[in-house]
């Protein structure tokens, strides 16, 4: 198939794009490419894909012409992130993916997927099934949200839409984060011997390795049984990698240095849910292969082998201040569209 995959150079989206090349796919990537280039050089040489910078707000539509399907993953990613400027995460998240819906069905793309989270499910006790009322504490599930009820409704016979709520992603990535639980517990004890938890640690979250969620998306993609997927909503993850933050932390500390002792910080975080992961199983036979203990193996390994390190780049919200100061300040000193 012809696949375009918005925000392909990101975390998830540098993982999945590979994973759609090894199959067989065409892949145009579209991407702000905040992050670099970089995170995409691993497959800039392969025939079937294409590097496209632009943006879910005001790209020129006609690069969905001959797309077959589109997996929408452009967004400014975690809630901390979100918070930076709200109304720009409604913009891009809600308002920019649901362009992109609208403009795919418009241009006869037959499959599109939008990229959620199971963060809009916020604080609520039991295991939360797809049928669950979301419970959005942050503006980045609060769009998320938004962008699902825009979405959903556009479905019919022609323009199959499915909806992937994943859990908190986990392992090593082209475009790597240590901004999320596992990978930045990973890194604390590597670093420090200091694991950092957020107070107070009984809060529960659900993983995924971004392996095993880059599936899910091929999964729904390639499935020929539209009236598995069309109009319908699948958490991504396992009920088994359902774990509190303070059995996390344990967990991690086995895995890497079990002299590296517990970092209490911020305020007890409000977001606690456990994840039915049921119906991916049930109906698209989806079982994630990846296990936390792996990830965190994978991660601390090549940290200590110099294949990858914690950059400015690395921490999402940081690197987005570093890039809004550096244009704030370029436009104070250049004149005639120079610096120098």
């Amino acid at each position: 198939m012809n696949i375009l995959v918005t925000g392909g150079a990101g975390y998830i989206g540098s993982v999945l794009i590979e994973r759609l090349l090894e199959r067989g796919h065409k892949v145009r990537c579209l991407d702000r490419f905040f992050f670099g280039k970089e995170t995409v050089e691993h497959v800039a040489n392969n025939p079937n894909f294409t590097s496209i910078k632009d943006d879910v707000r005001w790209f020129n539509p006609k690069i969905l012409e001959d797309v077959d399907a589109v997996i929408d993953m452009a967004s400014l990613s975690n809630d901390p992130t979100g918070e930076l400027d709200p109304s720009k995460t409604l913009d891009i998240n809600y308002l920019g993916r649901g362009r992109c819906a609208k403009l795919a069905k418009k241009y006869g793309v037959q499959k599109y997927v939008l990229a959620s989270s199971c963060s809009v499910y916020g604080f609520q006790e039991g295991m939360l099934s797809e049928e669950a009322e979301p419970n959005p504490l942050t503006t980045y599930a609060e769009a998320n949200i938004l962008a699902e009820k825009e979405i959903i409704p556009l479905a019919n016979s022609d323009f199959c839409v499915t909806v992937l709520r994943q859990a908190t992603v986990y392992g090593l990535s082209y475009r790597m984060r240590f901004d999320l639980a596992i990978n930045g517990m990973t890194y604390g004890v590597y670093e420090s011997r200091e694991l950092p938890v957020m107070r107070d640690g009984k809060q529960w979250r659900p993983f995924v390795h971004v392996k095993d969620t880059s599936d899910a998306f091929i999964t729904v993609i390639e499935n020929e049984d539209e009236e598995k997927v069309n109009g319908e909503i699948f958490n991504v993850g396992s009920n088994e990698q359902n774990i509190t933050i303070y059995e996390l932390a344990k967990k991690v500390i086995e895995n890497t240095n079990p002299e590296a002792k517990l970092k209490w910080y911020g305020d007890p975080d409000r977001r606690s849910y456990k994840v039915d992961f049921s119906k991916i199983a049930k109906i698209l036979n989806y079982k994630p292969r990846h296990t936390i203990e792996e990830g965190v193996k994978e991660i601390y390994n090549a940290l200590e082998n110099g294949e990858i390190k914690k950059t400015k780049k690395t921490i999402t919200l940081d690197w987005y201040k570093y890039l809004l100061d550096a244009f704030n300040i370029s436009k104070e000193v250049s004149l005639k569209d120079t610096i120098l």
